[in-house]
């Protein structure tokens, strides 16, 4: 058994070369050859390099991997062969013409016999442009800076912002992307001169702007809270208001506020006015049994130049009644403010700056219509004057005829 075993191994092995030297056995092997390659060449150059920035209304070109070999190429948008207008060069480069949005999408090359090559994401947009930046201080301990783009770039950008004093070390402004604005804590107030500076970048370049502003100019505060205006029992003609310091104002006596009380009834053109520096204030002049508008708004008290806060909305109170059933006034009409003294005990009046100048405008009619009267008057007593004078002297010319006449008859011939 052994020998037979020996004997029938140097048999197969014998015959081995003349087994795979057969036509048959040729066949086979280059057909499974054939069959594993598109896969094996698949692997080798399937390339993917991520995404590709282009900017709008220009030439983009895009290469089909990083092979030197010129062999034919096709090149697919999105799967489909329909391409936007573009030109295909000898090394199978292909280059967008004058790109718009439609040109978008992921583009892949193939060669002719359909395997991939190389595929790639296009994206189109603009180089970053100038900001737009505005600066809120709502206190001495915080400034927020926002901006709005002059460009829309289409693509996703960094910023970084940055912020300093004069004579001072730039320091961060934190950015919050999302909502495109930065903030800085502690400021140095006592800076005459403030520098922010933004730059925005994104895959086709970078922009910066920078603004000097004053801090004490910018500085303004958010209105008032709370705000409640009730009735004072017992007195027909007041009403108390209150009112809570804004939120983000530090409750520090360094930074003390000013507070602007404006009120009217409702129904009025005219605005009569209470400062204070301290809740509650009390009105002394409201107009029995009428509704009243009241409005707040704050200043920083030792900064002249800061500015006046937003007024807080407006709220509607009546005084204190003697009786609560009585039927509810109606609202005044603007004539009978005319004759209404809207200068309170406590309070100094406005007027409303429309009505300002249309007061303005009838008291220079009148100024004109007595002008004007007394020309005419001047006009008509020159003319009577004027007369009166020359029949004067007509008199007297007569006068002197008659005596001339009476002289010389008197005298003898």
């Amino acid at each position: 058994m052994g020998f037979l075993r020996r004997v029938a191994g140097v048999s197969l092995r014998d015959r081995m070369p003349g087994l795979l030297s057969s036509p048959v056995c040729l066949t086979v092997i280059c057909f499974l050859s054939w069959s594993l390659r598109p896969s094996c060449a698949q692997i080798r150059t399937d390339e993917v390099s991520g995404v590709q920035y282009g900017r709008l209304e220009s030439n983009v070109t895009l290469t089909c991997g990083k092979s030197q070999i010129r062999i034919p190429v096709v090149w697919h948008l999105n799967h489909s062969s329909v391409l936007p207008w573009h030109k295909v060069t000898s090394d199978g480069t292909l280059v967008l013409l004058h790109v718009d949005h439609s040109a978008q999408g992921n583009y892949s090359c193939y060669d002719n016999r359909g395997l991939l090559l190389h595929s790639v994401k296009l994206r189109l947009g603009h180089p970053p442009g100038l900001l737009s930046i505005s600066c809120k201080v709502p206190n001495h301990t915080h400034v927020r800076c926002s901006w709005v783009d002059s460009v829309k770039t289409f693509l996703p950008a960094k910023y970084n912002a940055s912020f300093r004093g004069t004579g001072q070390e730039w320091r961060p402004c934190v950015v919050d992307v999302a909502r495109k604005h930065c903030d800085v804590d502690h400021p140095a107030f006592w800076q005459t001169i403030h520098t922010l500076r933004i730059s925005e970048t994104n895959a086709l370049g970078s922009e910066t702007t920078s603004v000097r502003f004053k801090l004490h100019e910018l500085l303004k505060p958010d209105p008032p809270e709370s705000v409640l205006v009730n009735e004072l029992e017992g007195y027909p003609k007041r009403l108390i208001v209150s009112w809570n310091f804004p939120s983000s104002w530090p409750l520090h006596d360094a930074f003390p506020l000013m507070f602007q009380i404006r009120y009217r009834p409702y129904g009025s053109i005219y605005w009569s006015e209470v400062y204070a520096e301290e809740s509650p204030v009390v009105i002394f002049d409201a107009l029995a049994g009428y509704l009243h508008q009241v409005q707040l708004r704050a200043r920083d008290e030792v900064n002249s130049e800061s500015q006046w806060s937003e007024w807080s909305p407006l709220l509607l109170a009546r005084p204190w009644e003697v009786s609560s059933t009585s039927e509810s006034p109606e609202p005044l009409q603007p004539d009978y403010f005319l004759t209404f003294n809207t200068k309170p005990e406590t309070s100094t009046a406005v007027t409303h700056p429309r009505d300002r100048h249309e007061d303005e405008g009838n008291l220079g009619l009148v100024i004109l219509l007595v002008l004007f009267s007394v020309v005419i008057l001047t006009t008509v007593l020159s003319l009577i004057f004027v007369v009166w004078v020359r029949q004067r002297r007509r008199d007297h010319v007569t006068k002197q005829e008659l005596t001339a006449m009476v002289k010389m008859k008197s005298m003898p011939i």
